[in-house]
């Protein structure tokens, strides 16, 4: 923990300001003690003028008035000065004995007064999106607390509610986005069905089919990963070298359609977590190496340890200032080279951070010493 915490503030705090107090009571009880006791020449003075007076000074073994002023000033200064200085020493260790009780019983009460920030930090710490039932219900009289930990309960209150209307939005939206995908697969079966269909039909059919079925899988898993703010509820391990292998040979015909070469260097590499969202990550920047590129340029696609997945391409040079921007949900970059690009809708990187988040691993991005981008993927292990 950086710093002091509160706790220990308020102790500080609560002990400085008794020692302060106790302090300036010390100075003014020393100086009433020393205004009350007699000045020792003055009062030897009236002392020995009134022996003087009765005829004591009289007797042959008296002293002289002078010496006898003298002697009893002496007397009387030593004791003065011996009882201000026990009477500083005794304050002294009183209020260093009582100072250390202050600072003990400030600490106790330091604790007592911030028992309920305690217990409202707590609770925001075992909070989750799909747990939000967890209250603070704190008791005791109406006091700053007493409102605070009331005014946590009521934003907690709105909080679930609005993760109770998300999730309805989301059980229709996937009910909307479904069942186009049925109707269109069972259509492309339908047709596929009639024995009187060429060849060439029934090749575009078995590749829309398996496209509808990706497309289908894609939204399951980012219905999942939506309703889901702390990640996956279900984990499986997953080979990273092998889907890796799978998209970039699904992606070959587009990268030499594009006149880019693809190199690839995969090393056996297993991951917990979902192969759909997977698949999707690695389909995402592999895509995006291919279309942000040149005519005879190439993508450069490495599978190991760390980080776990790796791509690199070349193409038009990237600021860097502008690399953390690809990252968010409809960004382009602003070049020329993006400027009214159809070809994607802008989520291709920030997807991918989403399903690296969700498996608990880092994405990040820097431009090519050469124009490009490079984007690793750190994942942990299974």
């Amino acid at each position: 923990m950086n710093g002091l915490s509160v706790r220990t503030k308020l102790t500080a705090w609560y002990g400085a300001l008794f020692l302060v107090a106790g302090l300036v009571l010390v100075v003014i009880n020393y100086l009433l003690v020393q205004s009350t006791l007699p000045d020792p020449a003055r009062f030897a003075s009236t002392a020995v003028a009134g022996d003087v007076a009765f005829g004591v000074a009289q007797r042959p073994d008296a002293l002289s008035p002078a010496p006898a002023v003298r002697l009893v000033s002496g007397s009387l200064d030593e004791y003065r000065s011996s009882t201000l200085s026990t009477l500083l020493v005794g304050s002294a260790v009183a209020l260093v004995a009582t100072a250390a009780l202050a600072v003990l019983f400030g600490w106790l009460m330091a604790d007592r007064a911030l028992r309920p920030l305690h217990d409202i930090t707590s609770a925001a710490r075992r909070l989750e999106a799909g747990k939000l039932d967890r209250r603070i219900n704190l008791e005791g009289p109406p006091d700053e607390l007493k409102e605070l930990a009331d005014t946590f309960d009521g934003m907690l209150d709105r909080l679930a509610e609005s993760f109770d209307s998300q999730k309805r939005f989301v059980a229709n939206a996937s009910h909307e986005l479904r069942t186009p995908l049925a109707v269109q697969r069972t259509l492309i079966e339908v047709a596929m069905a009639d024995p009187d269909v060429p060849a060439e039909l029934k090749k575009l059919g078995t590749h829309l089919l398996h496209t509808n079925e990706r497309s289908e899988r894609m939204i399951e898993g980012l219905l999942v990963l939506a309703r889901s703010d702390r990640g996956l509820h279900a984990r499986t391990p997953v080979r990273l070298d092998e889907i890796t292998a799978s998209v970039v040979r699904a992606t070959a015909a587009s990268a030499a359609a594009a006149g880019v070469t693809i190199e690839t260097r995969l090393r056996p590499r297993t991951v917990a977590g979902d192969p759909v969202l997977l698949e999707r990550l690695v389909t995402n920047l592999v895509v995006n190496a291919i279309t942000y590129n040149a005519s005879g340029g190439w993508v450069y696609v490495e599978v190991r340890g760390d980080p776990a997945l790796e791509v690199r391409n070349s193409g038009p040079a990237v600021p860097p200032e502008a690399v953390p921007t690809l990252f968010e949900p409809f960004r382009r970059l602003g070049g020329a080279e993006r400027t009214g690009d159809t070809r994607n809708a802008g989520l291709g990187l920030s997807i991918v951070r989403s399903v690296t988040q969700a498996h608990g691993g880092h994405a990040e991005a820097q431009p090519g010493r050469r124009g490009g981008l490079t984007v690793t993927v750190r994942l942990p292990p299974a």
